[in-house]
This record gives C-alpha cells, sequence and structure tokens, in this order.
C-alpha cells in the first residue's frame, strides 16, 4: 500500500497551548448538537466519493472537490 502524498504536521504549540486546545477539541465533540450529527452520519454510512454535509437537519451527499474551499470559490473569501 502506498502511503498518501499530502503530509499533515503537528501544530506548532506550547505544552500549555496544546493542552487548552485538546480540551477545546474534546468539548466540542461532545456538544449534543455535534454527537447527533455523528450518529446520523454512521446511520447514513460515509462513502470514499463523497462527504456528508449537514445543513440544518437535512443532510446531503456532497462531492469531496465541493465540501472543500468554499464549494469551489476558495478559501480566502470565507
Amino acid at each position: 500500500m502506498k502511503s498518501s502524498p499530502i503530509r499533515l504536521t503537528k501544530q506548532k504549540l506550547s505544552p500549555k497551548a496544546a493542552e487548552a486546545k485538546k480540551a477545546r477539541d474534546i468539548a466540542a465533540a461532545k456538544t449534543p448538537a455535534r454527537k447527533r450529527k455523528k450518529a446520523q452520519n454512521q446511520r447514513i454510512g460515509q462513502r470514499s466519493d463523497s462527504d456528508l454535509h449537514h445543513d440544518g437537519k437535512k443532510v446531503k451527499r456532497v462531492s469531496i472537490k465541493n465540501n472543500r474551499g468554499f464549494y469551489g470559490r476558495g478559501t480566502k473569501t470565507e
């Protein structure tokens, strides 16, 4: 199996900042809304050719290309 050409690097944070970020990330992942979205994603099932996009109460499947970079308009205008 070939490795991915994309190399994800860790953020260069001080130990104190890294600990604070970890706590924030965990708190955000455990909110009731986030838990509902994760459970819904598992029920629907993820595919390798698309992402699930939560829009209010509806979920729609969008291509990976369209879900990245602000729907093709780039990230500078977000």
